[in-house]
């Protein structure tokens, strides 16, 4: 890799390469197959083409027409559309950050156990008597409290852990790569999950919740999330040289190498997982599968090496316990960093009035009276879902979902508001891909389709099985963050007519 020196300008393959480290997730590889064995592959490639590469050149464009502008997103929206709509696009990308913030309060359980075990014991779990998906809402409401207490303090050096654990993740797509093919080569080159035939294993899901097309057709949101993080390249125009040739072609290339490295891996996961196999083992669900696919990968390779059963598990076990220490580090390096950063940024982007003066006040760098405001959402949340009844595998799904959907919504408002920001010729472009009116019109036309679509079929699809209520808990999310903005909005505006 060239290195790139200060006020210097990126050139192509720097460009690749930092796309692709921002977006790229290895978790997204062994949940895909979960939810979908091989039949993820072609959803990647639809989701790549329709979605991220029309998606990310529209971000070079926000990010190149406003790179002077410290409000992000915010900035974006406001001068293209209007401060109301800015508002709301702001506040449900920082809402998107909460339901996360939920999800891995309550997740991060199964990370620690299997760092600590070299599994997953969180079903066992029965703190005060209650059963263990409570238990682990209580420990996730105790972990936000010491987190957000700490952050508030302004100890956010904690953060330089990620870095660690983001190698260490990094390096587990080379693992579980030269792994598989060792599996394969020494197996006799014979798939643990076999192709029967093309259009059984790459349209039709072993998982049989993924199987009607509304359930199918939901999977897209997976996909579309598994692109997440692409809003750091409308930072990157003015660092790239040559940005009228290199930027589409660096964005395409490293779309190409994205969707192509998750239909490789999402494959090569099939060299040495038997989905049947696996899932049919018990307690195997979206939030353990990625810990108990490596534990299988390790077993696995201890196995095509004529090593014993006992050896075999022990190498599982030590594969489980990487993942889970690596994901430690990443994930609380991510905690620590997301309980403010998005807070500051939503208060620091809107105008000051917008807020009540102690929410906006700023002790120690941090805007500790919001932070502990939004301790209490996500500790709302975090009960209302824990203490539904369901069991763990339900649980955890539920969360993925609401992930997903609160995390791609935004993609979905600032997709909508680009031809606006094309129609508006009081803002200077000075780098731009979509050059003609129907080029914008359909980069906008399938992004928003597609995300709409996707959450939509996500939505409703539990409720076509009955499962009324991880419907409802997805629709609750976003519903409950427009209507506090729009309270929030209200407030301002009577604020600036009572000044006039």
């Amino acid at each position: 890799m060239e290195k790139v020196q200060t006020g210097s300008k990126m050139k192509l393959i720097p460009l690749i390469l930092m796309i692709f480290t921002s977006v790229f997730g290895f978790n997204n590889i062994p949940r895909s197959f979960y939810l979908m064995g091989y039949s993820a592959i072609p959803w990647y490639i639809f989701s790549g083409i329709l979605f991220f590469i029309p998606y990310a050149f529209m971000m070079a464009e926000y990010g190149s027409a406003f790179k002077k502008e410290t409000g992000g997103i915010y900035s974006w929206m406001e001068k293209s559309v209007g401060p109301k709509y800015a508002f709301i696009t702001t506040f449900m990308w920082y809402s998107s950050y909460v339901i996360w913030l939920v999800n891995i309060s309550s997740g991060i359980w199964i990370v620690v156990s299997t760092a600590i075990f070299g599994k997953d014991l969180t079903n066992q779990l029965n703190l005060f008597g209650l059963n263990s998906t409570q238990s682990m809402g209580l420990l996730g409401v105790g972990l936000i409290t010491v987190f957000t207490f700490v952050a508030s303090k302004g100890l956010n050096k904690i953060t330089k852990i990620a870095s660690i654990g983001g190698i260490a993740v990094t390096l587990l797509n080379l693992v579980l790569l030269l792994g598989a093919l060792i599996v394969f080569a020494n197996n006799g080159f014979k798939l643990a999950q076999p192709i029967e035939s093309l259009s059984t294993a790459f349209f039709t899901s072993p998982n049989k919740n993924y199987l009607s097309g509304i359930s199918i057709a939901s999977f897209m949101v997976f996909a579309i999330f598994a692109y997440g993080g692409i809003e750091v390249v409308g930072g990157l125009v003015d660092k790239t040289e040559n940005p009228e040739k290199n930027f589409p072609k660096g964005i395409t290339i490293a779309a190409i190498v994205i969707t192509v490295g998750y239909a490789i891996g999402i494959f090569f996961v099939g060299m040495f997982t038997n989905w049947e196999f696996l899932v049919s083992k018990g307690n195997v669900h979206i939030g353990n599968f990625s810990y108990v696919c490596m534990e299988n990968l390790g077993y696995q390779i201890a196995l095509s090496f004529k090593m014993s059963q006992t050896a075999a598990i022990t190498v599982g076990k030590i594969m489980s316990r990487y993942m889970g220490i690596s994901m430690v580090l990443c994930l609380t390096g991510a905690f620590f960093t997301l309980i403010y950063s998005p807070l500051k940024q939503l208060i620091e982007g809107a105008p000051k009035e917008m807020w009540p003066e102690k929410i906006s006040e700023i002790k120690d760098g941090m805007p500790q009276n919001a932070m502990w405001c939004q301790w209490a959402i996500v500790v709302l949340f975090i009960l209302g879902i824990t203490f539904g009844g369901q069991g763990a595998e339900a649980f955890f799904m539920k969360l993925t979902l609401m992930t997903n959907v609160a995390m791609t919504i935004p993609y979905l408002l600032i997709a909508a508001a680009f031809p606006r920001f094309k129609k508006n010729k009081d803002i200077k472009k000075p780098f731009v891909i979509f050059k003609t009116d129907l080029s914008v019109k359909l980069a906008t036309f399938f992004t928003v389709l597609l995300v709409g679509f996707a959450n939509v079929s996500t939505i409703i699809e539990p409720a076509l099985k009955g499962k009324i209520d991880d419907t409802i808990w997805m629709i609750v999310g976003p519903i409950f963050f427009i209507l506090l903005a729009l309270t929030i909005y209200k407030k301002y505006e009577k604020k600036q007519l009572l000044k006039k």
